[in-house]
């Protein structure tokens, strides 16, 4: 055994100056092509280990580093990523703005426990270039809420996520329960390229005054973070006034609470959490989930709640 110290380890490709039957449970390490990652991969399987993978763009936050924490409880191995995928941008300027924090994610990611981060360029996860990828038929989801808002961005979404499951070949995808609507996507499209793996979705991280952990918080001004709040206050007061019946008040309600906190709301809506079916009333037995996607300034946010709360655990 070749024993190595607590740190991180640098892989743009495997050396060969290292022996055959080294072993690096004490690093995290970290590879910048998808050549040595599918060598490491099949060393990986070799050795009869499951994999956990956690796809980001980075920026990254607690939310994030439970999901590296999930999947250490189920997993030999996790693999995170992080590439800020250009196809998914349906916003050249949001693009351009999304942080790039990528010491700083890699410092979280050793200390989370993370075994191995793969850094891949445009070029290596596309590399016959962008303008010719594959469509995918991914249904009803992406007609709405997101889909709508943004079209085109799910697709994007697919792209990266179908080229990263080809390299990594997890037994495990895991996900955050914020971008609720894209885990459906993303379940559909593991369906699509007949991947075993399974999805799990894990909890929304929240700050202490409610707010959605988000790469994106950070463009908030000190005047918009503390309004900012709001999204989550709209959330709250549907869950609180929920009944049977009609949904139109407590909607309109909410979306007066977002008016006050000066949001510029692109929907509330209530959906089915099974099926995202938009809702106008509620059986009062259904799980059902509230999503809310605005505007604080510039900067878009997007939040939910899984309803009634009896139900809060409820995603996969």
């Amino acid at each position: 055994m070749y024993k190595v110290r607590k740190g991180t380890l640098f892989l743009p490709n495997l050396s060969p100056m290292l022996p055959v039957n080294t072993t690096f449970a004490s690093f995290m390490i970290i590879i910048r092509s998808s050549e040595a990652l599918l060598t490491h991969i099949q060393k990986l399987r070799k050795e009869g280990c499951t994999i956990g993978f956690i796809p980001t763009m980075g920026a990254l936050h607690p939310g994030h580093l439970s999901l590296v924490e999930n999947a250490q409880k189920q997993n030999d191995i996790v693999i995170a990523s992080i590439f800020v995928n250009p196809t998914q941008f349906n916003d050249p300027k949001d693009f351009k703005l999304y942080p790039r924090t990528t010491e700083q994610d890699i410092y979280l990611l050793e200390n989370t426990g993370c075994d191995v981060l793969f850094l891949p360029s445009v070029n290596d996860i596309y590399p016959a270039g962008t303008t010719q990828l594959p469509h995918y038929e991914l249904g009803y989801p992406e007609t709405i809420l997101e889909g709508k808002y943004r079209p085109g961005h799910f697709q994007g979404v697919c792209q990266v996520v179908d080229r990263l499951m080809t390299l990594v070949t997890p037994e495990r995808l895991y996900l955050g329960q914020k971008d609720y609507q894209q885990c459906m996507v993303l379940k559909k499209l593991l369906l699509l390229i007949d991947s075993p793996a399974q999805i799990e979705i894990c909890p929304t991280f929240r700050e202490a005054d409610g707010l959605a952990m988000s790469s994106r918080n950070v463009r908030l001004s000190s005047r918009e973070r503390s309004l900012a709040t709001g999204i989550f206050k709209a959330l709250t007061l549907i869950s609180q006034k929920l009944q049977p019946g009609s949904l139109a008040a407590i909607k309109e309600e909410a979306f007066h609470l977002l008016d006050e906190h000066q949001f510029r709301p692109d929907y509330i809506e209530i959906a089915d959490a099974a099926t995202l079916q938009l809702l106008t009333e509620w059986d009062g037995k259904k799980k059902i989930i509230a999503m809310i996607a605005a505007f604080m300034g510039e900067v878009r946010l997007i939040d939910n709640m899984i309803l009634p709360l009896n139900f809060a655990n409820y995603a996969n």
